[in-house]
């Protein structure tokens, strides 16, 4: 068969053909746990409740744009979302996916200023080793230096502080709460040096997905972030395009850290992989400024406000709110948490395993005790993932960990309906992996 398909690497993949709860298989008929499909598919690959909802909305009315028309399930999709949303949210801008609903919150941002009257303000804060999606103004935000190498020339002028990384970069004489008052404090040095008439947002992960591995803040970390953008006027993005909707043990990630931001992205787990959708939520203060001043965010796509893309999202939201699947995210992700522990952490080559919910990191190292990384040249992470894959396991390895360039970690991200002895299996499985591939370099 001829293959005119532009795949992201050359090598031929697997035909997937069919999918059954936690599992895809492919046309050999061989299984794969989705432990790594980009922390996407949180409801598996066969939940009748959601297919249903899609079915219908296709039956009724696929496709009408937003310019002209509204839909119910768009309607509903949005009260749902605000009313579980963190204090001050109250609208819900519905996208295509994650990259989209960072550049809708980062010219959000802009416009909400400009209607302000501080049209000065336009430069954007982020922080190193962060991921917030692939189009350009995405891919500005970002500071993941490997992501960003070769477009650097189209990319906007945004600066970057450093994450909060507590495994790397905690002084031995130094506390939890202050090493996370040292790092965020690094905004409020960003914003004098860059001038704090000019910085319109700062952008973050609270639980930072790929290019860390599921590293979360240190308590109060987020906190301090909050006091010093109210101090300045400064609005604070938070993005949970793989972190929230659930897969850290909360609807939203970010309230587990107590903390309130402006504006908020979402995508991943709200569609769960069965149509790709996102979303931008903002508070009702940008939003009014919007409204009464030029009447309309001068933004949008095609595709915006799908209605069987949001009919999707709905019945995905009825599964994890109704039918209580957040609860079992805590539960399934403390079993978790204690099967990494049990089969990992006493491996030499295993230096650090953190995360939330169902969603952890396990940092590879070539030595514990001085926390020395791999040489990037022997592509640990990426043949982690290849051998976990030939043995029916899909995680989501990744090189640069540390700089863009220096550390390997494994994410796992495995679906909510997961059984402890499916997760069981994972980790065994993984560890085998992870073996097999360290001492075989």
């Amino acid at each position: 068969m001829a293959d005119h398909v532009f795949h992201r690497t050359p090598a031929r993949m697997p035909e997937v053909v069919s999918g059954e709860g936690c599992y895809l298989i492919d046309s050999t008929g061989k299984r794969y746990f989705d432990a790594g499909g980009a922390a996407v598919s949180c409801l598996g690959h066969s939940d009748s409740h959601v297919a249903a909802a899609i079915k219908a909305q296709v039956d009724a009315v696929a496709f009408a744009h937003s310019g002209f028309f509204t839909s119910a399930p768009a309607e509903a999709l949005a009260d749902k979302l605000i009313a579980h949303a963190p204090e001050g949210i109250e609208r819900a801008y519905l996208v295509s996916g994650g990259s989209e609903a960072v550049e809708a919150a980062i010219k959000l941002a802009r416009q909400y200023f400009v209607e302000k009257g501080e049209g000065e303000r336009g430069h954007v804060i982020a922080r190193k080793q962060s991921y917030h999606g692939n189009t350009l103004g995405a891919l500005s935000a970002g500071g993941n230096e490997w992501r960003r190498g070769q477009f650097a020339p189209l990319l906007l002028n945004m600066s970057h502080i450093s994450p909060c990384y507590e495994y790397r970069f905690r002084k031995k004489t130094e506390s939890a709460a202050a090493y996370g008052l040292r790092v965020a404090n690094e905004l409020e040095a960003e914003i004098l040096r860059v001038g704090p008439s000019r910085v319109m947002a700062f952008i973050a992960e609270p639980v930072v997905g790929a290019t860390l591995g599921a590293v979360p803040a240190v308590a109060g970390y987020f906190a301090r972030i909050r006091e010093i953008c109210d101090q300045y006027g400064v609005l604070l993005i938070l993005d949970e395009v793989m972190c929230g909707m659930g897969r850290a043990g909360s609807l939203f990630a970010c309230t587990q850290d107590r903390v309130r931001p402006d504006i908020l992205t979402i995508a991943k787990g709200l569609g769960a992989g069965y149509q790709p959708v996102g979303a931008m939520l903002c508070s009702g203060e940008i939003y009014d400024t919007i409204t009464s001043g030029s009447g309309f965010f001068q933004h949008g796509h095609t595709y915006m406000g799908h209605p069987v893309a949001a009919a999707c999202a709905l019945a995905v939201l009825e599964r994890l709110l109704d039918d209580g699947l957040i609860e079992q995210v805590l539960k399934r992700g403390a079993y978790l948490e204690g099967r990494l522990v049990a089969e990992l952490a006493q491996l030499e080559m295993v230096g650090d395993i953190r995360g939330r919910g169902l969603f952890w990191g396990i940092e590879i190292v070539a030595d514990r005790g001085t926390k020395q990384p791999f040489d990037p040249a022997l592509n640990i992470a990426p043949k982690i993932k290849k051998v976990a894959f030939e043995r029916g396991l899909m995680c989501y390895p990744m090189q640069g960990t540390i700089d863009g360039q220096h550390g390997d970690h494994v994410l796992l991200a495995p679906p909510f309906i997961a059984s402890e002895a499916e997760l069981g299996r994972m980790v065994a499985t993984l560890k085998a992996a992870i073996i097999e591939v360290v001492e075989g370099r």
